[in-house]
Formats: structure tokens, C-alpha cells, sequence
């Protein structure tokens, strides 16, 4: 099973977004190991073994994760012909469990919304290392994207608009999987930024944000999981320890809280964040807006 397994997960590149068969290998590795453990084949899981699985899940994990993994195996046991154990009964009683113990409130990432892009952004170091982290900055929040496709965008991606505009071409996305592009407007300010940064730097083309090495020479594309990191201690510099851990998906949240509290409408702020359901878009803004309105100083 493990060479098959093996086989299938190479048999999906080309066809998938590498985040896509990189988050299916994690998911199986973590049932793979459930399996082992119970002495059980992961191709022979009838649904009351299953149903354990997910049960064991409870312990430990969001049931986000816990849908998100079982929704994860159910394609992967689709696309390699098998039979599907996650659609049984006894699972689908499972899971309807858990969420009546647990809830099925998924934590939101932080607002990373005007005021705070300003502290951080003053934070920044005057270095090379600082220069790249204010590109990072007006970058994720100007385009709304997600991590990976903040890292994907290259100085080649810049193009000038007959209308005087600029804009950076989205040439890959979660929601665009066959590459149909996308353009996405920016200010003059952060074209400024980018064409200093890539001064700076020493760079011609290629990745806009890069990586370094221990005595700050340029590497190549900085990895989406840098992010994070360096979100919280630029965070932490600007002394915001009265909020929550800061993450890539903040930069999509807090442009959309902004806009929505200019009163732009719905339907301009989910073409500017790329979200293609109406439901995922409320999700984050009515959350936001309720911890708002309950928390507002009187």
C-alpha cells in the first residue's frame, strides 16, 4: 500500500495546486499512523473503524480539522478508486457528535486592518531586512491574497494599465486552478515600494519577496510559512500583546473589515479578495463586525 500510495500522490502533480497534494499527504500520513497503531489496512476500514478514527480525532484536534481531514480522505479514497468509508453512517453520527460537543466555531484569523498595517509598518527596520517586510506588509494587504500567492508574485508581474493604473498579475490562486490570471490593482505607493526594494536589493526579476541568508544576502522566494513568523515579531515590536497572534490570513480579513466599514458592497469586496461564495465572505465580516458591536467601549 505504501509504493501505491506513493504512486498516486506523484499521479496529482500537474493536476492539483502543490498545497492541495501537499495537505492530502499530510492528512493521510496522520490516518496512515491512526491505522498502524490500530493494527487495521488503510484500504480495508470498514465504517465503524472509521468511525473510531474520527472519534479519536475529538481528542486533540478543532472539529475544522477533524472535517477538513475526513473531507480530505473521502477525495482521496474517490480519486484512487475505492470504496469511500468517511460517507457511513456510523461516521456521519460521529462527526454530528462531535460538533454538538465540541461546536463547530472556527477560530477567525485577526483582523490585520489599516490602523494596525500603519504600527507595523513603523516598526519596520531601515535595513534591507526591513525594507523587505514593508513590501510584505502593503503587499498582502493591498492584494487580499493568501500566503503562498503573496510569495508567488514576481517584479515581472507588474503591468501599467492604459487607464495610468498599475496592477500585479495573479497568474495562479486557490480559486483559479487552471491559471486564467487574474489583475489586481495597486497604489502608486506600494509600486513605489516595490521598485525601491528591488534598488535595495540588488534584483532584477524574479520573486519580489525573498528570503535571506544569516549575513542578509538576498535569497530566492521567501516560503509562504515565513509569514507567520515574521508577522509576529514585527507584532511583537510594536508591543501589540493585547491582541491575537497575527497570521497570513489577516491580510485578507482586515482589508475586508475595512472596506466593509467604508461601505463598499459586498460584492466589490469578495472580487477584490477572490472569494467566489457570498457564505465564506459573510462568514469573516459578520464575525468581526458581532465581536465589534459586543465589545465596543461604552
Amino acid at each position: 500500500m505504501t509504493e501505491n500510495i506513493s504512486l498516486f500522490f506523484n499521479s496529482l502533480e500537474g493536476a492539483f495546486a502543490e498545497n492541495t497534494i501537499r495537505a492530502y499527504k499530510s492528512d493521510f500520513a496522520h490516518y496512515d499512523e491512526w491505522c498502524r497503531e490500530n493494527q487495521v489496512q488503510t484500504d480495508k476500514l470498514n465504517g465503524q473503524q472509521m468511525a473510531s478514527y474520527v472519534e479519536s480525532m475529538g481528542d486533540t484536534l478543532s472539529t475544522a480539522t477533524i472535517r477538513r481531514r475526513v473531507a480530505s480522505l473521502s477525495r482521496i479514497f474517490k480519486l484512487m478508486g475505492q470504496a469511500d468509508p468517511t460517507q457511513a453512517t456510523e461516521v456521519i453520527l460521529t462527526l454530528k457528535r462531535l460538533h454538538r460537543k465540541l461546536g463547530r466555531l472556527q477560530k477567525q484569523a485577526t483582523p490585520l486592518t489599516q490602523d494596525i498595517l500603519k504600527k507595523l509598518i513603523a516598526t519596520c527596520s531601515k535595513d534591507i531586512v526591513g525594507y523587505r517586510n514593508k513590501v510584505l506588509l502593503r503587499l498582502g494587504y493591498e492584494t487580499m491574497r493568501r500566503r503562498s500567492e503573496i510569495c508567488s508574485f514576481r517584479f515581472e508581474d507588474i503591468k501599467h494599465l492604459p487607464n495610468q493604473n498599475v496592477a500585479l498579475i495573479l497568474r495562479h490562486s486557490k480559486t483559479d486552478q487552471y491559471g486564467d490570471g487574474k489583475l489586481i490593482p495597486i497604489s502608486d505607493e506600494l509600486l513605489k515600494l516595490i521598485l525601491k526594494w528591488k534598488q535595495v536589493a540588488n534584483l532584477d526579476q524574479g520573486y519580489i519577496l525573498r528570503a535571506f541568508h544569516r549575513n542578509h544576502h538576498v535569497r530566492d522566494k521567501l516560503n509562504p510559512a515565513a509569514i507567520n513568523k515574521i508577522l509576529k515579531e514585527l507584532q511583537r515590536k510594536a508591543r501589540m500583546t493585547d491582541m491575537e497572534q497575527l497570521s497570513g490570513h489577516s491580510f485578507r480579513v482586515g482589508a475586508a473589515v475595512d472596506m466593509l466599514d467604508q461601505g463598499i458592497p459586498l460584492e466589490r469586496i469578495m472580487l477584490r479578495g477572490g472569494w467566489k461564495s457570498e457564505n465564506t465572505a459573510m462568514k469573516y465580516l459578520r464575525n468581526w463586525q458581532d465581536h465589534w458591536v459586543y465589545n465596543e467601549p461604552l
